[in-house]
């Protein structure tokens, strides 16, 4: 028998033989051909913070999959690799490292937290790298990017002065989404969460003494910072007091009543406090009626003067001291219980608060383009039935993301860290000029030639960076940095790209920012499609999270299954539209398909040592005939489901092809015509390249040990041509469609006779179609454990009969002792028939019907139907016998 398959030793040995000898990499593909067809896919660059998460393994698995079939179908293939540079995650994890050590950033100063976020670059990069290796992925490693190396950061000043000059890019103080530890958050980082808190229920007193009013507010700490005290313009109850001025709580600061139709007159009391400087509603309220802009906080959160004797505190902390002293002087009325939506920042979760800062903000006007083309593209898609008639995949997703564009809003794209792409805007110290600038130190100022200016201290978002991915590593806006990375043609090769896969979770973050990018640099959207794929979750349904303890490690799947067995089951429950339910049994079933491959090429190497490929072979024998021409049809609809990226289609046709039709029925046929083995095996290897782009390793491994050869002498699946108008027989299929049905009619007949797995002596057929008996007979009489076949014309007497639709069979029973089996079938009668009498009896009773519950009296129907079914069946069987 041949050497054992272990996972662990071939997958490690096989990775660095394809790597070594350049299979990965655009040239290293002697499939190639002269065409023009080129093929790009961009991999979503991951956080040099983390390690590989199951989104990332299903992400990566599906863009390796496409990869591998495009290159084996003879395209110039790129798949360009890269990882991201993370801005706040980064700087949060190397500021956690910080103070384990007892000390902070401001204390080491900005050169050297670079320098250790550059070390933590090269470590976590490196690591989540590896992991990749071990999914068996194959992206063009020797083009790996990062978002911050030198070439990428000519591509971000490229961009961000261009739009700069365009007037795209400005500096506005403006109300934005502030996190006091990470700064500056854009509108999609902020994660809103439905939390219980409290209305408090505060009275303003009218500063003439002639009564007060009743507001109320969520976040206490910020009533410093009111400015008015707003009603509708319609609210009759209010008429009078419009224009009067009420006294702020403690400090006794004179705010007016204003009229404004944002307030609810159905909420509450109708009267509405208006804190201009923190909430983005009052803020709008605020600009509206010129009214004074009050922060209380500063940037980190730390309440100021305005606040009395509350300055110092934390703005969450100062919560409760500040409602106690409103209490105990006789402002707070009531508290109720409120569940309400609060912001919270999507890295460190802390409560976001709306903040007026200067920033850094993108025009959302640069983006209409790309908008325009993303409908029009769609629409032009769907009349024709191009692309699979759309160009997000599933088609739904242009909907949610139509949605969002058409609401958007200015991007804030200035952070506050250290860590990223530092803002390129220059302002000089002597006459205030203020300029974008590609250079890292321009020589003067444009406008005095002073040589004396100061760099905004800012980043950018991360996202800006992220939004150039589909055009940057192709050499983009690099200014010749990094040349030995891409070449002089990949811009006009590889843009746009031809698909994007990606997780639905990120379109607004990334995908979006891409073809707004994309568009207004390239003029062209810049993707052909755009794959979105759906959440791994665990068996129940549930989201994984650490909380839960439910995640799943795909590192250790890897090491307990094997890479092919996690790729294939990722991409076999990746349907599109649907969350992955991903459990130990889906794990197990594709565990027992590798078995099965590996056991098929046991079989064949049983008999024959080494097989030819099926170019190299004339199929000559009815078996190889038939299953050259169902591997035809599984070619075919392999093919068709992959250039439509249904990858859940694709490996259940492989599955149910290798599974179904080659091992359980192709395999078996070749136990009663040994002559075939060797078309089979033919068959089979070719089998395994359609399989490679799922299973890369395990074909590798069984198409060089049919092959009597090794990866290291010969050359891998990965490089030969995906299987291709394979020769169709549709004459012998319909043969061995018969021959199959004859085979399970007369199994069923068997069992009537308590022979299922028995040998027969003797077993008739009456055909209704006219086929090769010759070559039939010996099949039918292998697998359905027949000493022999005898084909008539005629009802046979005194048999057995199944009847199907295209055949009848008969099992004669004068050689059996048929007694044994009419008691048995006898006695399955009387005890149905008793049966069939009490559940009829209890269900005639008017009284028992009157009184049992529903479900009771249900259950007796059912089960008094199901009876009398068993009985139709049993007297049938007893008919036939007798």
């Amino acid at each position: 028998m041949s050497e054992k398959y272990e996972p662990s030793i071939v997958e490690d040995k096989f990775y660095k033989i394809w790597e070594d000898r350049g299979y990965f990499e655009i040239d290293g593909n002697k499939n190639i051909q002269e065409d023009g067809k080129n093929f790009s896919i961009m991999m979503p660059p991951p956080n040099v913070t983390g390690s590989l998460h199951i989104g990332h393994a299903l992400t990566f698995t599906l863009q390796d999959i496409i990869t591998r079939y495009k290159r084996m179908d003879g395209f110039k293939a790129l798949w360009q690799p890269g990882t991201d540079h993370a801005g706040i995650a980064t700087q949060n994890v190397v500021e956690k490292q910080l103070l384990a050590e007892g000390t902070t950033k401001e204390e080491i100063g900005r050169e050297k937290f670079l320098q250790r976020a550059w070390k933590q670059k090269e470590t976590s990069g490196g690591n989540i790298v590896h992991q990749m290796r071990k999914l068996g992925v194959t992206p063009a490693w020797k083009r790996e990017r990062f978002t911050m190396d030198e070439g990428l950061q000519e591509a971000v000043k490229e961009a961000f002065v261009s739009l700069y000059n365009e007037g795209h890019i400005t500096q506005n103080n403006y109300m934005v989404n502030w996190c006091t530890h990470d700064g500056a958050l854009s509108d999609i980082e902020v994660e809103h969460e439905e939390v219980n808190g409290k209305f408090y229920h505060m009275i303003y007193k009218f500063a003439d003494g002639s009564g007060e009013l009743q507001v109320a507010t969520t976040r206490p700490e910020t009533y410093f910072g009111d400015t008015a005290i707003m009603v509708h313009p319609d609210d009759s109850r209010y008429t009078d007091i419009v224009g009067k001025e009420v006294l702020l709580p403690l400090t006794n600061r004179k705010i007016k009543v204003i009229t404004d139709s944002y307030v609810d007159m159905e909420f509450g009391t109708g009267v509405v406090k208006v804190t201009p400087a923190h909430d983005q509603n009052d803020y709008e309220v605020g600009k509206r009626h010129d009214l004074e802009f009050i922060k209380v906080f500063d940037e980190k959160g730390i309440l100021n003067e305005y606040c009395g004797e509350f300055a110092g505190l934390e703005r969450l902390e100062a919560r409760k001291p500040i409602v106690e002293k409103l209490q105990a002087e006789g402002y707070i009325v009531k508290i109720d219980e409120h569940v309400h939506q609060v912001g919270h920042c999507y890295r460190c979760k802390n409560i976001v608060e709306p903040f007026i800062s200067q920033q850094w903000f993108l025009s959302s006007d640069m983006a209409q383009e790309s908008i325009r083309k993303t409908k029009e593209t769609t629409k032009e898609r769907a009349a024709s039935g191009e692309h699979n008639g759309t160009l997000f995949h599933p088609a739904h997703w242009i909907n949610s993301y139509t949605a969002w564009m058409d609401e958007l809003r200015p991007w804030c794209i200035s952070r506050q860290l250290w860590w990223g792409h530092r803002i390129p805007v220059f302002t000089c110290d002597d006459c205030g000029h203020q300029w974008a600038d590609k250079a890292d130190e321009p020589e003067a100022c444009p406008k005095c030639k002073s040589k004396k200016y100061t760099q905004d201290p800012d980043v950018l978002d991360t996202w800006f960076s992220s939004a150039l991915w589909a055009m940057s590593p192709l050499g983009w806006g690099n200014n010749g940095k990094l040349e030995d990375l891409y070449n002089s043609t990949d811009e006009a090769d590889f843009y746009p790209n031809s698909l994007l896969i990606t997780g639905f979770d990120i379109m607004f973050f990334w995908v979006a920012r891409m073809m707004m990018m994309g568009e207004h640099f390239k003029k062209e959207l810049p993707f052909e499609d755009i794959y979105m794929h759906a959440l791994v979750r665990d068996e129940h349904g549930a989201k994984m999270s650490k909380s839960k303890g439910n995640v799943i490690d795909p590192l250790d799947m890897v090491e307990e299954h094997s890479a092919d067995i996690i790729r294939f089951t990722l991409a076999y429950l990746a349907v599109q539209g649907r969350d992955i339910k991903l459990g130990a049994k889906n794990l197990e079933q594709f565990r027992n398909f590798t078995n099965k491959l590996y056991n098929a090429s046991n079989f064949l190497q049983l008999n024959v040592d080494t097989f030819p490929d099926l170019k190299d072979i004339e199929i000559k024998t009815p078996l190889g005939i038939y299953m050259q021409s169902r591997l035809s049809d599984a070619v075919d609809e392999v093919r068709a489901t992959l250039d439509t990226f249904k990858f859940n289609e694709a490996a259940s046709i492989l599955y149910k092809f290798v599974w179904n039709e080659f091992c359980d029925w192709g395999i078996e046929y070749a136990k009663a015509s040994k002559d075939s083995v060797v078309e089979l095996g033919a068959i089979f290897k070719e089998t395994l390249k359609m399989v490679s782009p799922f299973m890369p390793f395990i074909s590798d491994f069984l198409y060089h040990k049919l092959s009597g050869t090794s990866l290291e002498e010969g050359e891998s699946l990965m490089i030969t041509n995906f299987p291709k108008e394979i020769a169709k027989n549709q004459e012998m299929e319909n043969m061995f469609a018969i021959i199959e049905e004859a085979i399970v009619a007369i199994r069923r007949a068997k069992v009537i006779i308590d022979m299922g797995n028995s040998k027969i002596a003797k077993a008739y057929i009456k055909l209704d179609k006219t086929i090769d008996k010759d070559v039939a007979k010996p099949f039918i009489e292998k697998l359905s454990k027949c000493e022999n076949i005898e084909f008539v014309d005629a009802k046979q007497e005194n048999s057995i009969t199944d009847v199907s639709d295209n055949l009848e069979v008969y099992l004669p029973t004068g050689e059996i002792d048929m007694t044994p089996i009419i008691n048995k079938l006898t006695r399955q009668k009387e005890k149905l028939e008793k049966e069939i009498a009490k559940l009829s009896g209890m269900l005639s009773n008017e009284r028992f019907v009157a009184n049992a519950p529903a479900n009771v009296i249900e259950e007796n129907r059912a089960g008094l139907s199901s009876a009398g079914e068993k009985l139709v069946k049993v007297e049938a069987e007893l008919k036939s016998l007798s």
